[in-house]
């Protein structure tokens, strides 16, 4: 749990560092002047750059998440009998939930129980589950775990989330700006008794990195709540399709067997149905416990 939730920070720490050094090795200051911020251009840097990488991962997520877990689509005409039942019930919920499209739907080889939905749309969307959930499941456990993937594509939480992710991202590169030149203007003008001091560019970059991995750590915040309530509606919609007891037949299948991990790919890892979390953690998670999941579940009304 620690390692993944450290791996998703790490990663976008990463991604806000490198622009973070890219403009600044470039000279891209624009919005900075003798007389200070420019506060509508920093706004639109912020925005350019904050949203740039997040919708290049959303049209590249099917693609890199195919690649980093070897991904194998499945055949329409497969005669594997658990891969076909994969793909009935896949095309039972995509007529279901009035998706465009009926979604890509493959298998990754790995122990762990696990599934995730991803791709720049609904019409342009996979499912993919591991072998060892295709293998250890049965029908009504699988058909709870496809409602909610499904109802995930159907509610648009890919697009959302990665729009969120933009969005948090921009706010953390125009407030970690807005703190280093302030910082940075206080230490210049004390250092030389100067009120009109300009400050140190060096001491800019250096302080712009530190508030970015400062505003970013608390983004994750934001993004983790988003993504737990995005959980917990994703369950309800599994719950709606497949059927309350075998949503949380499934759940309650992933909670006794939550011992093996994946933990290539990380940035997918806030898309799969299963992630371990701990209470003192759980503001940094991407999903609520399974037993909360259960709980909030069992305590709604019966689904038709």
């Amino acid at each position: 749990m620690l390692t993944r939730i450290f791996l998703f920070i790490f990663t976008n720490i990463l991604v806000i560092a490198t622009v973070s050094l890219t403009t600044s090795l470039l000279g891209l200051h624009g919005y900075l002047s003798k007389s200070g911020i420019d506060y509508q251009q920093l706004a639109m840097f912020c925005a350019v750059w904050g949203m740039t990488g997040s919708i290049i991962s959303l049209l590249l997520s099917k693609f890199m998440a195919k690649m980093a877990l070897g991904v194998r689509i499945i055949e329409l005409k497969s005669t594997v009998a658990e891969e076909q039942m994969l793909l009935n019930i896949v095309k039972n919920y995509a007529r279901k939930l009035q998706l465009p499209t009926i979604p890509e739907v493959g298998v990754y080889v790995s122990p762990e129980l696990n599934a995730f939905a991803t791709g720049p749309t609904k019409a342009s969307a996979l499912v993919a589950v591991s072998s060892g959930l295709l293998q250890s499941m049965n029908q009504a456990e699988l058909e709870g775990v496809i409602g909610h993937e499904m109802s995930h594509i159907a509610n648009g939480d890919m697009v959302t989330m990665t729009l969120l992710q933009g969005i948090v991202n921009s706010f953390a590169m125009f407030f970690s700006r807005i703190c280093a030149y302030g910082l940075a203007l206080a230490i210049a003008n004390r250092e030389n008794n100067n009120d009109n001091d300009s400050p140190s560019p060096l001491l800019y970059g250096v302080l712009t990195f530190a508030f970015d991995i400062l505003f970013t750590i608390l983004g994750s915040m934001v993004v983790a709540a988003f993504s737990r309530w995005r959980e917990y509606r994703a369950d309800a919609g599994g719950a709606k399709v497949a059927g309350r007891d075998k949503m949380i037949a499934a759940l309650q299948r992933l909670q006794h067997m939550s011992d093996a991990t994946d933990n290539r790919a990380p940035a997918l890892a806030t898309l799969k149905i299963n992630q371990p979390a701990s209470s003192w953690l759980e503001w940094f998670a991407s999903h609520p416990p399974l037993a909360k999941r259960i709980a909030v579940l069992a305590k709604q009304r019966e689904y038709c």
